[in-house]
Order: C-alpha cells, then sequence, then structure tokens
C-alpha cells in the first residue's frame, strides 16, 4: 500500500511538472534577471559615486587654489551628469561660494538652488537655505530670504537663522524686530560661544533698549 501511495505521488508530481515546467523556467529567469539587474545598478551607483567623490575633490582643490573657471566647469560636470549622489549638491554649494567671490551672484544663486533642490537631509537642507537667505539679502530680496527662514529647520539652526533673520530686518529698517531677532539669536547661543560677540555687535549697533 505504501508503495502504492508513493507511486502515485510521483505521477501526480511529473503530471504537474509536465504542465507547469515552462512557468517555472520562466519564473527562474526572471528571477535570475532581477537579481542581476540589482547587482549591476548597485555595482553602477558605487561606480558613480567614485566617479563623483574625484570630480568634488578636484573641485576643492580648484576652489582653493582660486581657479574660478575650473570649479565653474567641473560643478557643471557634477550637478549635470551626478546629480544623484550626494557630491553633486556638495559641490554646488563650493561652487556658489567661489561665484559669489568673484562677483557673479546669480551663478552663486542657481547652485544654491540646485543645491537646496538636492540635498538629502534636514541639515543641509537648513544650511543652504541660510546660505540663500544671506544671498537674497545682499540682492534686496528681504521678502524672499524671511520667507525661507520661516521654514521648519533643527533646533541646532535657531541661533544662525535669528541671526540671519536680523540681518535682514534690519537692512528693512525694522530696528525694534530686528532687535527682538537678534536677541533671540543669543539666547539661543551657549554661553561659551565666540559667536556671541558678533551677534552683540550687531545689536548694539541698533541702539535703543
Amino acid at each position: 500500500m505504501y508503495d502504492l501511495e508513493e507511486q502515485e505521488q510521483i505521477d501526480a508530481l511529473k503530471g504537474w511538472w509536465k504542465e507547469n515546467r515552462r512557468s517555472v523556467f520562466t519564473a527562474v529567469l526572471v528571477g535570475g534577471l532581477v537579481a542581476a539587474g540589482i547587482y549591476g545598478w548597485r555595482y553602477y551607483q558605487h561606480a558613480e559615486a567614485e566617479q563623483a567623490a574625484m570630480l568634488y575633490d578636484t573641485l576643492e582643490k580648484a576652489a582653493r587654489s582660486g581657479e574660478t573657471k575650473k570649479v565653474k566647469d567641473l560643478a557643471v560636470q557634477l550637478t549635470q551628469h551626478y546629480a544623484s549622489t550626494a557630491y553633486s549638491p556638495m559641490g554646488a554649494l563650493v561652487a556658489a561660494r567661489v561665484s559669489y567671490e568673484a562677483g557673479d551672484a546669480r551663478q552663486a544663486e542657481e547652485q544654491l538652488r540646485f543645491a537646496l533642490e538636492h540635498a538629502r537631509d534636514d541639515e543641509s537642507t537648513s544650511a543652504v537655505r541660510l546660505r540663500l537667505a544671506g544671498l537674497l539679502l545682499d540682492s534686496k530680496r528681504f521678502d524672499e530670504g524671511l520667507k525661507l527662514l520661516d521654514l521648519p529647520h533643527p533646533e541646532a539652526f535657531h541661533a544662525l537663522y535669528s541671526e540671519r533673520r536680523g540681518d535682514i530686518l534690519a537692512a528693512q529698517g525694522k530696528a525694534a524686530e530686528a532687535r527682538s531677532a537678534y536677541k533671540l539669536a543669543l539666547d539661543k547661543l551657549t554661553a561659551g560661544s565666540d559667536y556671541r560677540m558678533v551677534v552683540q555687535l550687531k545689536l548694539d549697533s541698533l541702539g535703543g533698549q
């Protein structure tokens, strides 16, 4: 009886295999292709990140050497061909500083906005917004700058954001509001911070109480 049952199971398995072997082969093939695709994509990402890292390193060296055109060209390569890597917004930030120092505020703003769009975490986003708000202050686009500073940001940025808000308000002639912003910045700075002196000087320059 046991042998008969076993033979029946074998015959059933053979029948199932005959009917479903094509589906099984297809599933195995698809699984293999998916695995190969995942491996290939990871390899591509790794290789792309390495190339972007080398470009970024060259860009930083060019920035330290004052090679403005080279920085610009390398930044274009990073932002156009390696936008998906972490090095593209980092390169854009360096390029923005170089462009600003070279007197090209328009280019600096474009690079900062790229960095903002491609920032990968709250800290990076907040840092770029702070720089962009400073650039908008210089170009007297006060309302745009204040809107950026109104956006949520980590607590570590409260003092810097309040100070920048004070800068914009002071430039608008809103001394009382600027004083409040600077006082808030001082409240957020630790007692031993060397930066307190900078903010205090700005506050003192406004006069009043």
